[in-house]
């Protein structure tokens, strides 16, 4: 018998079963390549890097075999020709629901560089993913409230310094670097709380693809401009893990980043804020579209 023709929830608990397997079998060989990096030998850490890099991309590979395996969801991608796994890449997509992250796993492990995103300094206490994101060079972001900056105002500017310092470790190979701008997921509710001007997307914060800019301004490339769309309505994550999503619509867009956006100050100079916010607003405008036409293929 077909692992397809598996009952929904039969699907949901193998799928959350291996998914788990993938992870614990994988993980000491990824932290393994920890110790290879603390050797006073720049040849082997810089092996280790790969190798870390291998594993994780392994483990993508893996847990793609056992949804292809299990499901019949029918993949739409369109664009993958304009990818090259040597770009360095600044990744936004829309933002619906976890199976977003598995869906961008899929359709982009090994063709553009191993994917990172920016990860407050508290998550690396998370089991297991904590120290895999750490092993794994994710930048770790490190910030100040504004009421320990007005007690102690040496410590301005050290939050992103620590950050700069993290992303030094990037630096030599090509990088994707990962921004959900609308930093939430999207919900009909959260939609008309904000009085979003989009159809079908919340308002994007601008704020943190402009820091990854500026923090990483000479090693990427172009921007990675990612939509997703459910078209039988929006897939949560297990009922993507149990095969109840008919069909998935990955539309990739690689554009340019303009010059003049990697270099000014975003919390500092406001024609500099206005400015970025601009592009991001077109970029979010255009992805409406997007959708809109999308959808509208059905």
């Amino acid at each position: 018998m077909s692992l397809k023709s598996l009952p929904a929830e039969a699907k949901l608990a193998l799928n959350g079963t291996l998914l788990v397997a993938n992870t614990v079998t994988l993980a000491p060989f990824l932290f393994s390549t920890a110790f290879l990096r603390a050797l006073p030998n720049q040849g082997l850490q810089h092996s280790s890097k790969q190798w870390a890099v291998s594993i994780a991309e392994r483990w993508i590979t893996n847990n793609n075999s056992m949804l292809d395996a299990t499901q019949n969801t029918q993949y739409e991608i369109r664009g993958l020709e304009q990818l090259d796994p040597q770009q360095s890449y600044l990744l936004v997509s829309n933002h619906q629901s976890w199976t977003d992250i598995m869906v961008l796993q899929k359709v982009l492990n090994r063709r553009v560089p191993f994917t990172r995103f920016f990860l407050k300094q508290e998550l690396i206490w998370v089991p297991i993913m904590g120290a895999a994101w750490w092993v794994l060079d994710f930048p770790f972001m490190k910030r100040y409230s504004k009421e320990t900056l007005a007690k102690k105002p040496e410590l301005k500017g050290k939050d992103k310094q620590t950050t700069i310092d993290r992303c030094k470790k990037l630096q030599g190979t090509p990088v994707t670097i990962m921004n959900f701008l609308e930093g939430t997921r999207f919900t009909p509710v959260k939609h008309d709380q904000q009085k979003s001007p989009y159809q079908h997307l919340l308002k994007p914060r601008s704020a943190g693809a402009s820091y990854a800019l500026s923090v990483l301004a000479d090693s990427l490339d172009r921007l990675l401009n990612v939509t997703i769309v459910y078209p039988d309505g929006k897939s949560g994550y297990l009922d993507f893990l149990a095969g109840r999503t008919p069909k998935i619509i990955v539309d990739i867009q690689v554009q340019e980043i303009p010059r003049h956006l990697r270099d000014g100050d975003y919390e500092t100079q406001p024609e500099f804020r206005a400015s970025f916010q601009n592009w991001v607003n077109q970029i979010w405008a255009d992805k409406d579209a997007t959708i809109a036409r999308i959808l509208a293929e059905k």
